[in-house]
């Protein structure tokens, strides 16, 4: 008898397990049991083959009239098997499976099902599943022709019948199976033991079996899942965190008298929770995502300021040098002279602010990594350069992550430990890509999660359009003399293109065209229709300072003699850069981009008073579902509608990513957007197990099953590092 850690070669044998291994990365029974099927057939109703149609599924009881290996021509062997039950005739054709002739010796009577295809005029079934009976009596038709036919993820070396075949044989000999969902949680929720689902999901008898055997399977996914999140937020709790409370007259004080706007009911609202939070005796966990522009930078300045106040120093994380810079510039600004501690002239409740990236000259390196160790800057805004070991921290009391997504677990924690070992610093993590509840719910399990949903006062209406170059090149000419419009009525313009440099040797669809390069294009806009405005040019390969300086030109805007009016780029601005004075967002080849990514960029403009313009330049042909998504997002600046329809059309674990490395190769039959239910009753689950039972002492198979996903975890991490 066999368990779910038994071999796979110890069953299906060595070869077999090999391709298993190579093609699935299945390694243990349970690994196997666990390749679901991802759809069903069923045979078809019994049929005379006289009565055949080509297309049709059908099931045939007949005998085995002959049986023939041939070689084909490019190698191989080909197996022909004629089939009849008296009123016809009909093709059996298998494909290098010799050892079939064993069973298909003539004379075998059988029930036969497939597809009916056609081949040198004659009706055939190409690898055919079959029965073969030995007492006619023994299977009704009928029920045999219902039965659901599993199809399994395969591949070409793996096709479907030798997965079924393999767990055919597992199936046969699995004796008692540890079930890893406790008893209480299988009862209130009606599920079926793990030994029944595991056989129902493969060869389910009823479509009311097969439901109920992928509940309970989501139910493992789910849990599972859910406990390790729990478990991380379980620990994370345990550990002590220096409070950190406002101070009535301090640098946080100052700075809100100094405030040039008013904060909106959501900003005050989240920020008083997270001055809460702060205040305990254990660290803030907390994710906080708004639309693009609803105010995130103030409410975590607003955090960092009390941590000062207090004494500490809160670091920002930005994924990209520029915009660790813009963050910089920003809150130098915010700050005023409240950033200029130590300088002649500076406020008497003031802090310094430094900046640390990986591009920094020896010099400058030296001086801002001797203010972070002294405890003269306390607000540190950098890139991974803060992860480095020589970074040490006078007093880390607060770790703010710009754009989560970017960030992996070991990233956050590496930053986090950098407190010290005897305490962990609160957690803030932002993020400007909306997202729906439930995956949030599970992407962040060990977060709690603030919403700013309200866009603050002054900011202007975006409106945006798709532009069809290819059948309307007029007004792709329209789009550039716009610019200069723009320009000549003292505004500013992006131009963002998919790619820097053009890449000719890449082997392309029939009538696809390569994306368009920055390399190509900002040649052809200078010497033509914006010859008469000052165009700057940045990219992600661009040197940091080479980067800073464009932005800071194009930041300077039209009043100064070297300002940039157009700025022709990738990506790179994608988040943070915050330039009030543009108006118009170019994209070209928008087809190329993702819907998140789209909404992301084109929030660039309108951060003024002025309204903003978004043109989409496409050349994707008419009904396709590129047009479809950059008509998606011409029609609504909504965030969170575009998101919910961005995961209606990738695979989910692409949202997740790999911040919570092992979620997506976990999540088999649980939807994050259809099983929110599951997810949410799991999530409930877990905290009171792991609450009584943090080392799930009295959950040895549940303890197995997280310790496996984690392992699984950090197998794809390594991977994929």
């Amino acid at each position: 008898m066999t368990d779910l850690s038994t071999p796979v070669a110890e069953v299906v044998g060595a070869k077999t397990a090999a391709v298993l291994n190579s093609e699935f990365d299945i390694v243990v029974v349970e690994d196997l049991l666990r390749h679901y099927p991802r759809r069903y057939e069923q045979r078809g109703a019994l049929t005379d083959l006289a009565g055949l149609e080509i297309g049709d599924h059908v099931t045939v009881q007949a005998q085995v009239k002959s049986f023939k290996n041939l070689k084909n021509a490019k190698g191989g062997s080909r197996q022909e098997v004629i089939i009849s039950d008296g009123s016809g005739s009909l093709t059996l054709m298998f494909f290098n499976q010799h050892w079939r002739e064993k069973d298909l010796a003539p004379g075998r009577q059988g029930l036969f099902a497939g597809q009916v295809s056609v081949f040198n005029n004659k009706r055939q079934l190409t690898h055919p599943d079959y029965e073969l009976l030995t007492d006619a009596s023994e299977v009704n038709p009928d029920d045999y022709a219902e039965a659901f036919l599993p199809v399994y993820p395969a591949t070409k070396k793996l096709p479907t019948w030798t997965i079924e075949r393999s767990i055919d044989l597992v199936l046969s000999g699995l004796g008692t199976v540890e079930d890893p969902l406790p008893i209480g949680i299988r009862s209130t929720n009606k599920l079926m033991e793990l030994n029944q689902a595991l056989r129902a999901i493969h060869k389910p008898g009823s479509l009311e079996e097969l439901e109920a055997s992928r509940l309970r399977l989501k139910w493992d996914e789910a849990l599972a899942l859910q406990v390790v999140l729990a478990k991380q937020r379980h620990e994370e709790d345990s550990w002590p965190a220096v409070p950190r409370n406002e101070k009535p007259d301090g640098l946080l004080a100052a700075f809100d008298a100094r405030l040039p706007f008013k904060l909106t009911q959501g900003q005050i609202e989240v920020a008083k929770t997270i001055a809460d939070e702060m205040a305990a005796g254990h660290p803030m966990h907390r994710l906080l995502q708004g639309e693009v522009g609803s105010g995130k930078t103030v409410v975590a300045v607003r955090a960092m300021l009390t941590v000062v106040d207090s004494g500490g120093q809160a670091a920002l994380l930005a994924p990209t040098e520029v915009l660790a810079a813009q963050h910089y510039r920003a809150i130098t600004t915010l700050l005023g002279p409240l950033a200029d501690r130590g300088r002649l002239g500076s406020h008497d409740e003031g802090t310094g602010v430094t900046l640390l990236t990986g591009s920094m000259n020896t010099a400058t390196r030296r001086q801002a990594l001797l203010d972070i160790t002294s405890g003269q800057a306390g607000i540190v805004i950098g890139t991974h350069a803060l992860l480095e070991d020589r970074v040490d921290f006078f007093d880390l009391g607060l770790v703010v992550i710009d754009e989560q997504h970017r960030f992996g677990v070991e990233q956050r924690a590496t930053l986090v430990a950098k407190a010290g070992s005897d305490r962990r610093p609160h957690v803030l993590v932002m993020t400007a890509t909306p997202i729906p509840r439930t995956v949030a719910m599970t992407a962040f399990g060990a977060l709690d999660i603030s919403t700013l949903s309200e866009m603050p006062a002054g900011r202007s209406p975006i409106t945006t359009h798709v532009v069809l170059s290819a059948e309307k090149p007029s007004h792709l000419t329209r789009v550039w003399e716009r610019i200069v419009e723009e320009v000549a009525a003292g505004h500013q313009a992006y131009v963002v293109v998919p790619r820097i440099a053009s890449q000719e040797d890449k082997e392309l669809a029939p009538g696809q065209r390569q994306a368009i390069a920055l390399e190509d294009l900002a040649p052809q806009l200078i010497q033509g229709p914006l010859a008469s405005v000052r165009v700057g040019i940045m990219h992600g390969q661009m040197a940091g300072a080479d980067k800073d300086e464009v932005m800071q030109r194009f930041a300077n805007g039209p009043a100064h003699t070297d300002g940039v009016d157009v700025l022709i780029s990738t990506t790179v601005i994608e988040v943070g850069v915050d330039v009030a004075n543009a108006t118009t967002m170019v994209i070209m080849d928008a087809d190329r981009f993702g819907i998140s990514q789209l909404h992301q960029v084109r929030g660039r403009v309108g951060r003024g008073s002025a309204p903003g313009l978004c043109l989409l330049v496409t050349e994707a042909p008419p009904f396709s579902p590129a047009r479809e998504r950059l008509a998606a997002v011409a029609s609504t600046t909504d965030g969170f509608e575009l998101a919910a329809l961005d995961l209606e059309q990738r695979r989910e674990g692409d949202v997740l990513g790999r911040d919570q490395s092992g979620v997506r190769s976990s999540l088999k039959l649980v939807s994050i957007l259809r099983d929110e239910s599951i997810l949410e009753q799991a999530r409930i689950a877990a905290v009171e197990i792991v609450q009584s039972d943090p080392e799930l002492s009295a959950h040895p198979a549940l303890a197995r099953a997280v310790q496996s996903l984690i392992d699984n975890a950090r197998a794809e991490f390594v991977k994929k590092s």
